[in-house]
């Protein structure tokens, strides 16, 4: 069923064009709190100052930076294959979709080869990794709005997926496994099959989480006609991800640009119509059931591919292999210069975009020829989308600026930087 079907299936809200706010004008007198930074349901360390007329939100103002951690400006100090573990620490939700934007912008400055069965395997590991995301964000989300029960299950099944990290990398969330060039180490052997035990039981899963709220008759209250924005209002405010697609937009960085192959797997966009919690919700749902689709496919291409490089044959770039070193006095030599100097890019700069969990995540590098990036910045989706919230908070309860929150999915690492 798709996700306007759904909609329709217990639709009973006007379109957002015709849903009218409560009149604010008439307000004579307002009140000025804090909501966070230390609150769970500002899901990090978020400070909103919000203006009510009693309950209504009349207007509210995100106060960011409690979290900075400075990740771009220290980036400037390591060599471009040791930044690589500060990706991991921005969107700490899904460290190997940052890990994939930096390193394509690297490799794009450097012009190297990667090899197919790295980029198959880069492909499947986002797309787990966006399951992974997206159930954090379910089971927060319902949480939020008293739902205990989805919680519990959705972190079920996240820790199959971190079971199937710590078995590729040895880390379970902060992983750096995508390095410049390929990836870290070789896929293990018990990959093909704890990949497809958990595609196995996903669908399931999804239907199960369904089952629960989509016609859920209080999730549908809490849900429906709050927070409904347009596609014109959230283009204009840099709005990207299931938040822009929930309004109708198709746009999806695999499919309007895509990278690492993404032009070659079947999948679709889902959208909606309406803009609002309750088609953030759908939007997402759906999304996870395309990435069971694509983590299928990619692991059908591994295994046609079968055992191979998984880093790029240039030796300027590729730390030699450890069975080389054992025996080989210039692979050793190699080896430590790769790691204590790092190799050199040419001068000029790099810009490489992906379709995160959240939205458009963006890395752009400038080379001034050094082993050590001149400038690193992230076009970080969580930093953007949050402009939005006074849009779509103007006019609801207090109530529901916490179901809001949620369904921007905001990850405050990504946001301070």
């Amino acid at each position: 069923m798709t996700v306007t079907e759904t909609r329709a299936r217990n639709l009973s809200i006007p379109a957002p064009s015709q849903i009218t706010r409560p009149a604010l004008e008439g307000a004579k007198e307002t009140m000025v709190l804090n909501m966070g930074p230390h609150h769970p349901s500002t899901h990090g360390v978020l400070r909103l100052v919000v203006e009510l007329d009693g309950e209504t939100v009349v207007d509210t103002a995100p106060d960011i930076g409690y979290l900075h951690t400075g990740i771009e400006k220290t980036m400037e100090s390591k060599t471009y294959q040791k930044a690589v573990v500060l990706t991991d620490r921005t969107d700490y939700l899904a460290p190997l979709s940052n890990n994939l934007s930096y390193v394509l912008a690297v490799e794009k400055l450097l012009g190297c080869e990667i090899p197919e069965r790295a980029t198959v395997a880069r492909v499947l590991l986002v797309e787990l990794q966006r399951i992974a995301s997206h159930l954090v964000w379910l089971g927060t989300h319902a949480l939020d709005l008293a739902a205990m029960s989805v919680f519990l299950y959705g972190f079920r099944e996240r820790e199959q997926i971190l079971d199937i990290f710590e078995l590729v990398s040895g880390a379970r969330m902060m992983t750096s496994y995508f390095r410049v060039g390929g990836l870290a180490y070789d896929l293990p052997a018990e990959f093909d099959a704890a990949v497809e035990a958990f595609l196995q039981i996903m669908p399931g899963r999804i239907d199960e989480y369904e089952a629960l709220l989509t016609d859920n008759p209080l999730w549908i209250e809490r849900t429906q006609g709050i927070g409904a924005i347009d596609s014109d209002a959230a283009i204009a405010l840099g709005l990207t991800g299931p938040g822009l697609r929930a309004t109708g937009v198709a746009w999806d960085l695999r499919k309007t640009m895509p990278y690492c192959g993404y032009e070659t797997y079947s999948f679709a966009i889902p959208t909606a119509t309406h803009g609002d919690i309750y088609d953030r919700y759908l939007v997402r749902m759906a999304e996870m059931r395309e990435s069971v689709s694509i983590c299928r496919q990619a692991l059908q291409r591994l295994r046609d591919i079968g055992p191979g490089p998984y880093m790029t044959p240039d030796r300027k770039i590729a730390p030699p292999p450890k069975s080389e070193i054992t025996h080989s006095m210039e692979a050793l030599i190699h080896h430590f210069k790769l790691w204590t100097e790092g190799f050199k890019p040419p001068r000029g700069d790099a810009l490489a975009a992906v379709e995160s969990p959240r939205g458009e995540l963006a890395t752009y590098i400038v080379s001034d020829g050094s082993a050590k990036p001149y400038r690193v910045h992230f076009r970080a989706p969580s930093f953007v989308n949050l402009q939005s919230l006074p849009h779509m908070a103007r006019g609801h309860l207090v109530a529901d600026l916490v179901a809001l929150i949620a369904s921007l999915d905001p990850v405050l690492g990504e946001v301070d930087r």
